[in-house]
Protein backbone atom coordinates (compact mmCIF):
# COMPACT_ATOMS: atom_id res chain seq x y z
CA UNK A 1 0.00 0.00 0.00
CA UNK A 2 1.08 3.50 -0.70
CA UNK A 3 2.39 5.65 1.99
CA UNK A 4 0.41 8.56 2.78
CA UNK A 5 2.21 11.50 1.81
CA UNK A 6 2.81 14.78 4.24
CA UNK A 7 3.02 18.39 3.48
CA UNK A 8 4.54 21.06 6.22
CA UNK A 9 3.63 24.76 5.40
CA UNK A 10 5.35 27.03 7.46
CA UNK A 11 3.24 30.09 8.35
CA UNK A 12 -0.25 30.79 8.42
CA UNK A 13 -0.77 33.39 6.68
CA UNK A 14 -2.48 34.24 3.31
CA UNK A 15 -0.07 32.30 1.16
CA UNK A 16 0.02 29.72 3.54
CA UNK A 17 -3.72 29.25 3.72
CA UNK A 18 -4.00 29.40 -0.17
CA UNK A 19 -1.59 27.27 -0.58
CA UNK A 20 -2.90 23.91 1.67
CA UNK A 21 -6.42 24.77 0.31
CA UNK A 22 -4.80 24.63 -3.50
CA UNK A 23 -2.77 21.59 -2.51
CA UNK A 24 -5.01 19.73 -0.30
CA UNK A 25 -7.79 19.68 -2.92
CA UNK A 26 -5.45 18.43 -5.88
CA UNK A 27 -4.27 15.64 -3.33
CA UNK A 28 -7.19 14.41 -1.13
CA UNK A 29 -5.30 11.94 0.19
CA UNK A 30 -2.46 14.05 1.34
CA UNK A 31 -1.83 15.42 5.21
CA UNK A 32 -1.62 18.78 4.93
CA UNK A 33 -0.38 21.04 8.39
CA UNK A 34 -0.37 24.66 8.53
CA UNK A 35 2.15 25.47 11.36
CA UNK A 36 2.14 28.64 13.06
CA UNK A 37 4.14 30.71 15.17
CA UNK A 38 1.69 32.90 16.54
CA UNK A 39 -0.70 32.28 18.71
CA UNK A 40 -3.96 33.38 15.81
CA UNK A 41 -3.46 32.78 12.18
CA UNK A 42 -3.98 35.21 9.06
CA UNK A 43 -3.75 38.21 11.34
CA UNK A 44 -2.62 40.19 8.52
CA UNK A 45 -5.06 39.41 6.62
CA UNK A 46 -7.48 40.37 9.00
CA UNK A 47 -6.11 43.94 9.27
CA UNK A 48 -4.73 44.75 5.62
CA UNK A 49 -6.91 47.46 3.49
CA UNK A 50 -8.29 49.10 6.54
CA UNK A 51 -9.77 46.16 7.65
CA UNK A 52 -11.54 44.94 4.65
CA UNK A 53 -8.78 43.16 2.70
CA UNK A 54 -7.72 44.08 -0.44
CA UNK A 55 -7.54 41.12 -2.37
CA UNK A 56 -6.53 41.80 -5.74
CA UNK A 57 -5.97 44.64 -8.45
CA UNK A 58 -7.50 44.52 -11.47
CA UNK A 59 -4.06 45.36 -13.42
CA UNK A 60 -6.24 47.50 -15.88
CA UNK A 61 -3.96 50.53 -16.51
CA UNK A 62 -0.58 48.68 -15.72
CA UNK A 63 1.30 48.61 -18.90
CA UNK A 64 4.65 46.90 -17.35
CA UNK A 65 4.58 44.33 -14.17
CA UNK A 66 7.72 46.84 -12.96
CA UNK A 67 5.29 49.53 -12.52
CA UNK A 68 3.82 47.72 -9.81
CA UNK A 69 6.52 44.99 -8.66
CA UNK A 70 9.83 46.99 -8.31
CA UNK A 71 11.33 43.57 -7.33
CA UNK A 72 9.86 40.05 -9.19
CA UNK A 73 8.40 41.33 -12.11
CA UNK A 74 9.97 39.02 -14.25
CA UNK A 75 9.25 35.88 -12.24
CA UNK A 76 5.53 36.81 -11.41
CA UNK A 77 4.82 38.02 -15.38
CA UNK A 78 5.68 34.50 -16.20
CA UNK A 79 3.33 32.75 -13.22
CA UNK A 80 0.80 35.18 -14.26
CA UNK A 81 0.09 32.87 -17.18
CA UNK A 82 -1.00 30.16 -14.92
CA UNK A 83 -2.88 32.00 -12.14
CA UNK A 84 -3.18 35.65 -12.71
CA UNK A 85 -5.97 38.36 -11.18
CA UNK A 86 -8.64 36.97 -13.13
CA UNK A 87 -8.23 33.40 -11.77
CA UNK A 88 -7.93 34.99 -8.33
CA UNK A 89 -11.28 36.77 -9.07
CA UNK A 90 -12.80 33.34 -10.19
CA UNK A 91 -11.39 31.74 -7.55
CA UNK A 92 -12.83 33.40 -4.60
CA UNK A 93 -16.50 33.76 -6.35
CA UNK A 94 -17.06 29.91 -6.78
CA UNK A 95 -16.09 29.76 -3.35
CA UNK A 96 -19.37 32.00 -2.30
CA UNK A 97 -16.99 35.44 -1.80
CA UNK A 98 -18.20 37.74 -4.24
CA UNK A 99 -16.09 40.35 -5.39
CA UNK A 100 -15.87 44.36 -6.69
CA UNK A 101 -13.84 46.69 -8.01
CA UNK A 102 -13.31 50.34 -7.11
CA UNK A 103 -12.77 53.33 -9.40
CA UNK A 104 -9.57 52.88 -8.02
CA UNK A 105 -9.04 49.28 -9.49
CA UNK A 106 -8.82 47.72 -6.37
CA UNK A 107 -10.48 44.94 -5.70
CA UNK A 108 -11.93 43.51 -1.88
CA UNK A 109 -14.74 41.33 -0.94
CA UNK A 110 -18.83 42.58 -1.73
CA UNK A 111 -19.28 42.42 2.24
CA UNK A 112 -16.20 45.23 2.64
CA UNK A 113 -14.92 42.89 5.57
CA UNK A 114 -11.56 41.26 5.80
CA UNK A 115 -13.39 38.72 7.84
CA UNK A 116 -15.34 37.05 4.82
CA UNK A 117 -11.70 35.86 3.12
CA UNK A 118 -11.04 34.62 6.93
CA UNK A 119 -13.52 33.05 7.36
CA UNK A 120 -13.84 31.57 3.84
CA UNK A 121 -9.81 30.55 4.56
CA UNK A 122 -10.88 28.63 7.66
CA UNK A 123 -13.67 27.07 6.66
CA UNK A 124 -12.07 25.63 3.98
CA UNK A 125 -9.18 23.90 5.73
CA UNK A 126 -11.68 22.54 8.53
CA UNK A 127 -13.75 20.73 5.06
CA UNK A 128 -10.90 19.44 3.66
CA UNK A 129 -9.16 18.39 7.19
CA UNK A 130 -6.20 20.48 6.74
CA UNK A 131 -4.30 20.38 10.73
CA UNK A 132 -3.67 23.98 11.41
CA UNK A 133 -1.17 23.99 15.06
CA UNK A 134 -0.49 27.36 16.31
CA UNK A 135 2.27 28.45 18.46
CA UNK A 136 4.10 26.49 16.86
CA UNK A 137 8.07 27.93 16.22
CA UNK A 138 10.64 25.63 13.69
CA UNK A 139 14.05 26.56 14.31
CA UNK A 140 15.36 24.17 11.68
CA UNK A 141 14.68 22.32 8.95
CA UNK A 142 15.82 18.86 10.19
CA UNK A 143 12.93 18.92 12.98
CA UNK A 144 10.23 18.50 9.66
CA UNK A 145 12.43 15.75 8.18
CA UNK A 146 9.21 13.19 8.80
CA UNK A 147 7.62 15.62 5.87
CA UNK A 148 7.82 14.81 1.98
CA UNK A 149 7.46 18.50 1.43
CA UNK A 150 8.18 21.70 3.01
CA UNK A 151 6.62 25.20 2.25
CA UNK A 152 8.10 28.10 4.00
CA UNK A 153 5.38 31.14 4.28
CA UNK A 154 6.70 32.51 6.95
CA UNK A 155 6.06 36.31 5.14
CA UNK A 156 8.40 39.37 4.93
CA UNK A 157 11.23 39.05 7.38
CA UNK A 158 12.80 42.77 9.03
CA UNK A 159 16.18 41.19 9.36
CA UNK A 160 17.95 38.33 7.71
CA UNK A 161 19.17 36.15 10.35
CA UNK A 162 15.18 35.40 11.02
CA UNK A 163 15.58 34.05 7.91
CA UNK A 164 19.20 31.72 8.23
CA UNK A 165 17.74 28.58 9.69
CA UNK A 166 16.67 27.94 6.05
CA UNK A 167 20.03 27.97 4.56
CA UNK A 168 19.30 29.70 1.47
CA UNK A 169 20.49 32.44 -0.68
CA UNK A 170 19.63 35.70 1.20
CA UNK A 171 18.92 39.24 -0.08
CA UNK A 172 18.86 41.43 2.74
CA UNK A 173 15.28 42.52 3.82
CA UNK A 174 14.62 46.11 4.21
CA UNK A 175 11.46 48.28 4.87
CA UNK A 176 9.41 49.17 2.09
CA UNK A 177 5.43 50.84 1.86
CA UNK A 178 5.71 52.98 4.44
CA UNK A 179 5.30 57.24 5.08
CA UNK A 180 8.09 59.88 5.02
CA UNK A 181 9.00 62.15 8.14
CA UNK A 182 9.75 65.39 6.94
CA UNK A 183 10.81 68.01 9.23
CA UNK A 184 8.87 71.06 8.35
CA UNK A 185 5.99 72.50 10.60
CA UNK A 186 4.38 74.77 8.25
CA UNK A 187 3.38 71.46 6.26
CA UNK A 188 2.29 69.65 9.48
CA UNK A 189 -0.27 71.90 9.95
CA UNK A 190 -1.92 71.36 7.03
CA UNK A 191 -2.45 67.66 8.06
CA UNK A 192 -5.71 66.26 6.03
CA UNK A 193 -4.88 67.84 2.84
CA UNK A 194 -5.05 66.09 0.14
CA UNK A 195 -3.27 66.49 -3.61
CA UNK A 196 -5.35 64.03 -6.21
CA UNK A 197 -2.79 64.11 -8.59
CA UNK A 198 0.26 64.44 -7.34
CA UNK A 199 3.93 63.31 -8.76
CA UNK A 200 6.74 62.66 -6.33
CA UNK A 201 10.28 62.09 -7.10
CA UNK A 202 13.91 61.63 -5.85
CA UNK A 203 16.43 64.37 -7.53
CA UNK A 204 19.12 62.15 -9.40
CA UNK A 205 17.30 59.19 -9.33
CA UNK A 206 15.26 57.68 -12.33
CA UNK A 207 12.20 56.91 -9.97
CA UNK A 208 9.14 58.78 -9.26
CA UNK A 209 5.58 57.89 -8.66
CA UNK A 210 1.86 59.67 -8.78
CA UNK A 211 -1.42 59.12 -7.00
CA UNK A 212 -2.93 60.89 -4.36
CA UNK A 213 -0.63 62.54 -1.65
CA UNK A 214 -1.55 63.08 2.07
CA UNK A 215 0.10 65.36 4.45
CA UNK A 216 0.40 64.01 7.79
CA UNK A 217 1.19 65.51 11.04
CA UNK A 218 4.29 64.01 10.66
CA UNK A 219 5.25 64.65 6.94
CA UNK A 220 3.52 62.78 3.97
CA UNK A 221 2.21 59.84 3.15
CA UNK A 222 -0.90 58.10 0.60
CA UNK A 223 -0.54 56.10 -2.34
CA UNK A 224 2.11 58.51 -4.45
CA UNK A 225 4.35 58.45 -1.53
CA UNK A 226 4.51 54.61 -0.77
CA UNK A 227 4.74 53.62 -4.27
CA UNK A 228 7.87 56.22 -4.17
CA UNK A 229 8.96 54.25 -1.34
CA UNK A 230 8.76 50.94 -2.95
CA UNK A 231 10.26 52.06 -5.92
CA UNK A 232 13.16 53.58 -3.49
CA UNK A 233 13.29 51.48 -1.19
CA UNK A 234 16.57 50.15 -1.12
CA UNK A 235 17.99 53.85 -1.87
CA UNK A 236 16.42 55.24 1.36
CA UNK A 237 17.89 52.17 3.36
CA UNK A 238 21.23 52.53 2.09
CA UNK A 239 20.91 56.79 2.55
CA UNK A 240 19.07 56.30 6.18
CA UNK A 241 16.04 57.43 5.23
CA UNK A 242 17.80 61.01 4.25
CA UNK A 243 17.00 62.03 1.12
CA UNK A 244 15.86 65.12 -1.09
CA UNK A 245 12.33 64.89 -2.12
CA UNK A 246 10.54 67.11 -4.98
CA UNK A 247 7.02 67.15 -5.22
CA UNK A 248 4.89 68.12 -8.90
CA UNK A 249 1.06 69.01 -6.66
CA UNK A 250 -1.07 68.52 -8.99
CA UNK A 251 0.86 66.67 -11.78
CA UNK A 252 0.46 69.10 -14.64
CA UNK A 253 3.20 70.71 -16.78
CA UNK A 254 5.35 73.74 -15.79
CA UNK A 255 3.51 75.24 -18.89
CA UNK A 256 0.17 74.36 -17.54
CA UNK A 257 0.54 75.59 -14.25
CA UNK A 258 2.32 79.27 -15.56
CA UNK A 259 -1.04 79.58 -17.93
CA UNK A 260 -3.35 78.81 -14.94
CA UNK A 261 -1.81 81.19 -13.45
CA UNK A 262 -1.56 83.64 -16.26
CA UNK A 263 -5.02 82.90 -16.45
CA UNK A 264 -6.00 83.74 -12.93
CA UNK A 265 -4.25 86.94 -12.72
CA UNK A 266 -6.51 88.01 -16.02
CA UNK A 267 -9.85 86.64 -14.32
CA UNK A 268 -9.08 88.27 -10.84
CA UNK A 269 -6.50 90.74 -11.01
CA UNK A 270 -7.95 92.50 -7.69
CA UNK A 271 -8.19 89.43 -5.79
CA UNK A 272 -5.30 88.26 -3.40
CA UNK A 273 -2.74 85.64 -4.33
CA UNK A 274 -3.89 83.72 -1.91
CA UNK A 275 -7.99 84.03 -1.96
CA UNK A 276 -7.88 82.02 -5.30
CA UNK A 277 -6.14 78.02 -6.06
CA UNK A 278 -5.17 76.98 -9.20
CA UNK A 279 -6.04 73.81 -11.00
CA UNK A 280 -7.86 72.19 -7.91
CA UNK A 281 -5.29 72.30 -5.17
CA UNK A 282 -7.13 72.90 -2.14
CA UNK A 283 -7.03 76.29 -0.81
CA UNK A 284 -4.78 75.71 2.63
CA UNK A 285 -2.12 73.91 0.15
CA UNK A 286 -2.17 77.04 -2.39
CA UNK A 287 -1.60 79.70 0.69
CA UNK A 288 1.00 77.45 1.86
CA UNK A 289 2.86 77.22 -1.27
CA UNK A 290 2.28 81.19 -2.05
CA UNK A 291 3.48 81.75 1.11
CA UNK A 292 6.86 79.83 0.74
CA UNK A 293 7.37 81.08 -2.87
CA UNK A 294 6.85 84.88 -2.36
CA UNK A 295 6.47 85.30 1.22
CA UNK A 296 4.64 87.97 2.54
CA UNK A 297 3.55 89.27 -0.93
CA UNK A 298 1.31 86.04 -1.51
CA UNK A 299 -0.97 87.34 1.48
CA UNK A 300 -0.99 91.22 0.97
CA UNK A 301 -0.04 91.38 -3.12
CA UNK A 302 -3.37 91.48 -5.70
CA UNK A 303 -2.82 88.83 -8.67
CA UNK A 304 -2.67 91.38 -10.98
CA UNK A 305 0.26 93.33 -9.15
CA UNK A 306 2.64 89.73 -9.97
CA UNK A 307 5.59 90.47 -11.55
CA UNK A 308 7.51 87.62 -13.81
CA UNK A 309 9.88 86.61 -10.96
CA UNK A 310 7.17 86.05 -8.94
CA UNK A 311 4.99 84.28 -11.23
CA UNK A 312 7.97 81.39 -12.11
CA UNK A 313 8.47 81.25 -7.97
CA UNK A 314 4.67 80.17 -8.23
CA UNK A 315 4.83 77.86 -10.91
CA UNK A 316 8.14 76.40 -8.75
CA UNK A 317 6.15 75.94 -6.01
CA UNK A 318 3.49 74.08 -7.33
CA UNK A 319 5.31 72.05 -10.29
CA UNK A 320 8.72 71.74 -8.40
CA UNK A 321 7.99 71.93 -4.99
CA UNK A 322 11.47 71.11 -2.64
CA UNK A 323 12.14 69.00 0.84
CA UNK A 324 14.03 66.66 2.53
CA UNK A 325 13.11 63.40 3.62
CA UNK A 326 14.18 63.04 7.15
CA UNK A 327 13.19 59.51 8.49
CA UNK A 328 10.37 56.75 7.89
CA UNK A 329 7.18 57.40 9.54
CA UNK A 330 7.18 57.28 13.29
CA UNK A 331 5.01 54.53 13.91
CA UNK A 332 6.74 52.44 11.43
CA UNK A 333 4.55 49.35 10.86
CA UNK A 334 5.19 48.63 7.54
CA UNK A 335 3.04 45.53 6.51
CA UNK A 336 5.83 44.76 3.67
CA UNK A 337 9.42 44.18 3.26
CA UNK A 338 11.59 44.06 0.01
CA UNK A 339 14.32 41.47 0.07
CA UNK A 340 14.08 37.43 1.70
CA UNK A 341 15.00 34.51 -0.54
CA UNK A 342 16.69 34.90 -3.41
CA UNK A 343 14.92 34.31 -6.32
CA UNK A 344 18.00 32.84 -8.30
CA UNK A 345 17.71 30.17 -5.26
CA UNK A 346 14.44 29.03 -6.40
CA UNK A 347 13.35 27.13 -9.69
CA UNK A 348 11.50 29.39 -11.29
CA UNK A 349 8.74 27.00 -12.88
CA UNK A 350 7.84 25.67 -9.68
CA UNK A 351 9.75 27.89 -6.47
CA UNK A 352 11.62 25.00 -5.14
CA UNK A 353 14.70 25.57 -3.88
CA UNK A 354 17.34 24.95 -6.02
CA UNK A 355 19.82 23.57 -3.20
CA UNK A 356 17.66 21.41 -0.62
CA UNK A 357 14.93 19.19 -2.92
CA UNK A 358 11.00 19.23 -1.77
CA UNK A 359 11.87 22.46 0.05
CA UNK A 360 9.14 25.24 -1.45
CA UNK A 361 8.84 29.50 -1.18
CA UNK A 362 5.86 31.28 -1.90
CA UNK A 363 4.55 35.22 -0.92
CA UNK A 364 6.37 37.74 0.61
CA UNK A 365 9.30 35.73 1.81
CA UNK A 366 10.60 35.47 -1.50
CA UNK A 367 12.28 38.78 -2.76
CA UNK A 368 9.16 39.60 -4.23
CA UNK A 369 7.36 43.16 -3.19
CA UNK A 370 4.49 45.03 -4.64
CA UNK A 371 3.23 48.99 -4.30
CA UNK A 372 -0.18 49.05 -2.74
CA UNK A 373 -3.52 48.42 -4.43
CA UNK A 374 -3.80 44.79 -3.78
CA UNK A 375 -0.46 43.56 -5.55
CA UNK A 376 1.15 42.37 -2.71
CA UNK A 377 -1.90 39.68 -1.84
CA UNK A 378 -2.06 38.72 -5.54
CA UNK A 379 1.97 38.05 -5.43
CA UNK A 380 0.83 36.02 -2.69
CA UNK A 381 -2.12 33.99 -4.34
CA UNK A 382 -0.07 33.52 -7.62
CA UNK A 383 3.69 31.74 -5.91
CA UNK A 384 0.85 30.02 -3.27
CA UNK A 385 -0.78 27.90 -6.28
CA UNK A 386 1.89 27.84 -8.42
CA UNK A 387 3.91 25.28 -5.33
CA UNK A 388 0.20 23.60 -4.22
CA UNK A 389 0.61 23.00 -8.37
CA UNK A 390 3.73 21.99 -8.53
CA UNK A 391 3.71 19.51 -5.49
CA UNK A 392 0.49 18.07 -6.71
CA UNK A 393 1.85 16.90 -10.26
CA UNK A 394 4.84 15.09 -8.33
Amino acid sequence: MNRIKRTAIIGGGAAGFFLAINLKERCPQMEVVIMERAQRVLRKVEISGGGRCNVTNTFEDIRDLREVYPRGHRLLGRLFREFDHRAVWQWFEQRGVKLVAQTDHCVFPQSQDAHTIVNLFLNEAHRLGIEVVTGCKIQSLDELADYDYLCVTTGGQPRSEQLSWLQQEIVEPVPSLFSFSIADDRLHQLMGAVAEHAQAMIPGMRLRSAGPLLITHWGMSGPCILRLSSYAARQLHEADYQLPLQVNWVGASEDEVAEAITGMMRQHPQKLVTSVAPLQLSQRLWCYLAEKAIAQRATEAPLGSLNAKEQRRLVAAVVADQYHISGRAPHRDEFVTCGGISLSSVNPHTLESRTRPALYFAGEVLDIDGVTGGFNFQAAWTTAYTVARSIASL
